[in-house]
């Protein structure tokens, strides 16, 4: 099977995640008549410290230890074997890490399918060893106790 034929149903697969866990990659700075503040800089960085730790661990091949660091809702939505799996079979052919730089980080409390919160949606220009162009797009959410988790994640 060719690589972009791996890569395009890799893309599938976690749009699927995504969406069971009801956090479309929908992104950007909105407000619902609401006082939502537009783009809240204290917590897009802590997301996306969070969201670098958590990329690294994937990037060295670690999917039971990134799975057990996902929000629960993400949790409910794609079993751990199931999320091994996926990145056995869809990410480790795309190859070493060779650059992943932050394009964009956008707080929002509201998404599309998912109930109000905190988030975070990053997208990074990323390169591997065997893909050179890729946009991952990152989804975070604030859980209980304060710690930013991984809710969605999609490469294209």
């Amino acid at each position: 099977m060719k690589l972009e034929s791996l890569f395009s149903k890799l893309a599938a697969l976690f749009v699927t995640a995504t969406l069971m866990a009801g956090l479309t990659s929908g992104c950007g700075n909105k407000t619902n008549g609401t006082n939502e503040t537009q783009g809240n800089e204290k917590d897009e960085q802590a997301a996306t410290a969070a969201a670098q730790k958590w990329l690294a661990g994937i990037d060295e091949g670690q999917y039971a230890q990134s799975w057990q660091d996902t929000s629960p809702d993400f949790q409910n939505a794609v079993s751990q074997q199931k999320w091994e799996s996926s990145m056995t079979t869809f990410r480790k052919p795309l190859g070493d890490l060779q650059s992943r730089n932050l394009q964009s980080a956008h707080y929002t409390a509201h998404l599309p399918g998912a109930p109000a919160g905190q988030y975070v949606v990053m997208q990074f220009a990323t390169s591997f060893a065997n893909q050179k162009s890729a946009i991952e797009t990152v989804t975070f959410s604030l859980e209980a106790g304060g710690q930013w988790k991984a809710s969605g994640y999609f490469i294209k």
